[in-house]
């Protein structure tokens, strides 16, 4: 029996197949699909590839930069040894804003007196009429403090010169409540201070209690300090009693005489 396909069958063959879908033929030879295991499952996905060594892993994200802190008693320096004038170191410390007193504040208070006077007074800070007036000791302190000058033939007022009185004090602000200042306020106005003494250059120095010889001295105790001469940025300063300590205690206006006539005698003798 011839086993050969004649040309008819063949035919029908292909008509069948071509009726099935399968009208292109990609292989060299014919794929049973039928017989393909079509329940198996789909291979696996490739492993991923091991992750790199930690030597060559990529570096952290950098941090960003820290903002500049800022240093208020190195701004105040700064500010203070710019000043040429008296003027120029007012303007400064008025538009120094790192003190939060200032906020508080009615009014800025930065002298009174004769500019150039022999005589420089530094007191502590400005208190309630004080801050409303913009001029440092005309409350009931600085009355008392204007006849203990009047008694030595000193005064803010005075047209001479040589008998006149410049007055300062370690803040420009008042402190809430008239609360003593604290250590980090005295510490940024102190450049300021220094600066203010150099500029006003007078022959000597009265450190009204404890903040100024705190500040200027380093050292406080006002009732071991005062009538003991010391040393200012090279210029003789004498401690005191301040005036509102004098008001509470009257018995220690004794030792305030005492000293004022030891400034009396000093200017005296340099004249």
């Amino acid at each position: 029996m011839d086993s050969a396909m004649d040309f008819w069958a063949a035919k029908a063959v292909l008509d069948w197949q071509i009726e099935m879908g399968a009208d292109e033929a990609i292989l060299d030879a014919p794929v049973d699909r039928y017989d393909l295991p079509q329940s198996r499952a789909p291979a696996p996905a490739p492993a991923p590839a091991p992750a790199a060594a930690a030597s060559v892993a990529s570096p952290p994200p950098a941090r960003p930069p820290r903002p500049a802190v800022t240093d208020p008693v190195a701004e105040a320096q700064a500010a203070a040894e710019a000043a040429s004038d008296l003027g120029a170191l007012a303007a400064a410390m008025e538009a120094f804003e790192h003190c939060d007193l200032k906020a508080g504040a009615r009014r800025f208070v930065f002298c009174d007196g004769q500019p150039g006077a022999r005589l420089m007074i530094v007191g502590e800070a400005p208190g309630r009429e004080e801050d409303r007036e913009g001029r440092p000791f005309v409350g009931r302190a600085g009355q008392l403090l204007d006849r203990m000058l009047t008694a030595i033939g000193m005064g803010r007022a005075a047209e001479d010169i040589g008998r006149a009185v410049y007055i300062t004090n370690v803040l420009p602000w008042r402190p809430p409540e008239n609360r003593k200042p604290e250590k980090a306020e005295t510490a940024m106005f102190l450049p300021f201070l220094q600066r203010h003494i150099a500029l006003a250059a007078p022959e000597l120095l009265i450190l009204m209690g404890n903040t100024p010889c705190d500040a200027l001295l380093g050292r406080a105790g006002i009732t071991r300090l005062r009538g003991t001469w010391a040393e200012v940025l090279g210029i003789p300063a004498l401690p005191m009693f301040h005036p509102a300590y004098l008001l509470r205690q009257p018995q220690a206006k004794r030792e305030a005489w005492a000293d004022l006539l030891a400034i009396q005698a000093r200017l005296r003798a340099a004249t």
